[in-house]
């Protein structure tokens, strides 16, 4: 890690109005949360589990789907808590309001951290609500949970649509392969990232689109780009600065006091 370049960057995240923040995986792995892309990550070891989380297959194979809600069933994602990023991910938003953080993770862990939802866009959805892929009904996935619990291994929607039970398949809410993301979201995030002072983009790969498009949108619109990781990552040479290390220790260095 670079001194230089750390301080450099605290420097311009200190001095800027604007800050919009993007997180990806690497800021979850020391909550226990494994990540998809480096070198050790869920889709790196197993590619056929990528495959299987591509919305057709979800869709069509209902033995996919039983074994997708086992293993929910049998994680405890309540019991993962936040680590150091996210708590001084919170304290930056929250001395400087006009901080927006965007999220790849689906893990909620910023929400537990304090950080208010009006300053956080999950661009790819969340693992603690269940969505319809009939009807669109959200909301928590513990209720779903508690039916497959019981015996309901490929559980479906049971809203009451035009007097009838709806009958949709279920899904957590999150944006599977195949899927777009939530269009609202996209221009929150491209709005963000023209009118940013800094863009720091903290544990990501940077290597998903579209969200990943917003790095260079920024750049091109005169914002500081600052990534932090612990390796290197697709975007780093339009990058101004780039810190190395482990993002529990970077991450507070850089946002703090």
């Amino acid at each position: 890690m670079s001194s230089n370049s750390l301080n450099e960057a605290r420097d311009l995240l200190r001095s800027a109005d604007r800050v919009v923040i993007l997180t990806g995986a690497g800021i979850s792995t020391a909550s226990g949360i494994p990540d998809y892309r480096g070198p050790d990550g869920v889709w790196t070891k197993n590619p056929g589990a990528e495959v299987r989380a591509h919305i057709d297959v979800w869709m069509s194979d209902p033995e996919v789907r039983r074994a997708g809600w086992l293993r929910r069933a049998n994680t405890s994602w309540e019991a993962v808590q936040p680590n150091a990023a996210h708590f001084a991910i919170a304290q930056f938003a929250a001395n400087k309001p006009d901080t927006l953080v965007l999220t790849q993770n689906i893990d909620g862990l910023h929400q537990k951290s304090g950080l208010p939802a009006s300053q956080l866009v999950e661009v790819h959805g969340t693992v603690l609500d269940s969505l319809c892929m009939g009807c669109g009904a959200q909301g928590p996935i513990d209720r779903i949970i508690d039916r497959v619990v019981n015996g309901d291994q490929d559980p479906r929607c049971e809203e009451i649509v035009a007097g009838q039970r709806c009958g949709g398949i279920l899904k957590a809410a999150t944006i599977s392969f195949g899927q777009s993301l939530r269009s609202a979201d996209l221009m929150a995030a491209e709005r963000a990232a023209r009118n940013c002072d800094v863009f720091l983009a903290l544990g990501s790969t940077l290597a998903v689109y579209p969200i990943a498009a917003v790095v260079p949108l920024a750049e091109q619109c005169g914002a500081h780009v600052i990534i932090a990781n612990g390796q290197p990552t697709e975007m780093d040479a339009i990058a101004e600065l780039v810190v190395r290390g482990d993002l529990t220790q970077i991450v507070p260095d850089l946002l703090g006091d």
